[in-house]
């Protein structure tokens, strides 16, 4: 009687093809897992990795995609589920920052309003008085210019003269206004030299403190100076005894940075007006939002990021009800 053979094995796939697979599988849910974790806990990792995530967290929604991708080669379906986990973590961190600000009604739209700008104007860069202009065209009463140098405050002050009679200088911030400054004061914020300042701006309809930051620069292995002077800021906002505050200025953080957390306990920062995280530098092409308007107490109805000058920052201009 003729041997049978057995062709079964040769119709099978390769058993090293499947163990490659479940391997792969496995690697691919490790790093879906870790970066799921790392999204999640990023406010809370203090130094230059938790501020690296927060800076690149609106891209990182870009590498979810290719993990999927890889989890569908692997047919195993475990690796496609645990895939998605970093894309759950990542829509629930950006999305609330996206959701358009909602606009002013018909009766809100009688009453008064305040708007806010705030620039960096890139010292030695020479559009001090272009940015100036352009933001008193947006419609501003309160501007806030950082990164002056002598030159730059000389041409804004010129250009601001007949539209904003009041203002205060130190450092590289100003603060130009339609209504009065009062109590205006430097901020040292441990420094040693001037990159901030606070006043009150008398309004019709009260007193609002607003505060100006040109936060250190964010070096790779000078992080401190910067970390430093935003939780001495923080300190100083949570001390404030007026109902309304304004925070403004260049932070050098974006929005979920670390080092912004104190602050953000205090003060919160409006959504756009459009869906958009309002990325703010470099101006050509902007890829993250460092430039910010925090309040606390006022009613915000608009909010938006315009060119203005040439500066590589672009200008926040936010609209408040009184």
């Amino acid at each position: 009687m003729p041997e049978r053979v057995d062709h079964t094995h040769s119709a099978e796939r390769p058993p090293g093809s499947a163990r490659s697979r479940r391997a792969w599988a496995r690697v691919i849910a490790v790093i879906a897992l870790l970066l799921a974790v790392l999204l999640a806990i990023h406010p809370l990792i203090v130094g230059p990795f938790g501020t690296a995530i927060a800076t690149v967290l609106p891209w990182l929604g870009l590498v979810v995609p290719l993990l999927v991708l890889a989890a569908l080669l692997t047919r195993r379906r475990r690796a496609w589920l645990v895939s998605a986990v970093p894309l759950l973590v990542w829509l629930l961190l950006v999305v609330p920052l996206i959701v358009p600000l909602s606009g002013a009604s018909a009766a809100e739209e009688d009453t008064s309003t305040l708007t806010v700008a705030s620039q960096n104007v890139q010292a030695g860069s020479g559009t001090a008085a272009a940015s100036a202009q352009t933001l008193v065209d947006e419609g501003a009463d309160v501007i806030a210019l950082v990164e002056l140098d002598g030159t730059a405050r000389d041409a804004a002050s010129d250009t601001l003269e007949a539209t904003h009679p009041y203002s205060y200088a130190v450092g590289t911030v100003g603060l130009w206004s339609v209504y009065p400054i009062l109590n205006e004061q430097p901020l040292d914020l441990g420094l040693g030299w001037k990159r901030a300042l606070a006043a009150d701006v008398d309004t019709p309809n009260g007193l609002i403190s607003v505060y100006v930051i040109h936060a250190a620069s964010l070096r790779i292995g000078f992080q401190s100076d910067r970390d430093d002077m935003l939780a001495a800021l923080a300190a100083t906002v949570a001390r404030d005894e007026n109902d309304r505050v304004l925070v403004v200025g260049d932070f050098n953080a974006a929005v979920t940075d670390p080092s912004l957390t104190a602050l953000r306990r205090v003060v919160s920062e409006p959504n756009q007006s459009t869906m958009s995280l309002g990325p703010t530098w470099p101006a050509a092409n902007p890829v993250v939002r460092i430039d910010h308007i925090f309040q606390s107490g006022l009613t915000p109805v608009h909010n938006d990021v315009v060119p203005a000058g040439d500066s590589d920052h672009r200008a926040v201009v936010t609209r408040f009800l009184l």
